[in-house]
């Protein structure tokens, strides 16, 4: 039987969410990307709570590609965390396959300062 793009990575996205949890030390870094723009959240599950989000909204006058951009979001996250006193993450890819912009902005975050 063979699922469509997105049946294929909601499945995806409900095996990872049952491994990957987030918490008030450990925050769940959770990506999601448009065609256009790349978003990312830290989530606190346990209180249901958004501790840090930023997108690729927030770079007003970076220009670029779709790759510079998401490194430069994972620039920016990692410093909203480290403002938060948040050093280690747990990193949802919802489904995503690591690769491409995913990876960059997972990349950039590491290089910044955040542990996953």
């Amino acid at each position: 039987m063979a699922f469509s793009k997105i049946e294929r990575r909601a499945k995806i996205k409900t095996r990872i969410r049952g491994k990957v949890s987030g918490t008030q030390e450990r925050p769940r870094m959770t990506v999601f990307r448009s065609n256009k723009q790349i978003y990312v959240q830290l989530v606190n599950d346990a209180e249901g709570r958004t501790l840090a989000s930023k997108s690729s909204k927030d770079l007003s006058e970076f220009k670029g590609t779709k790759c510079e951009q998401a490194a430069e979001v994972g620039k920016l996250i990692a410093s909203a965390a480290q403002a938060a006193g948040i050093t280690t993450v747990v990193f949802d890819r919802n489904g995503y396959l690591y690769h491409g912009r995913v990876k960059q902005l997972a990349d950039a975050a590491r290089e910044a300062g955040l542990k996953f």
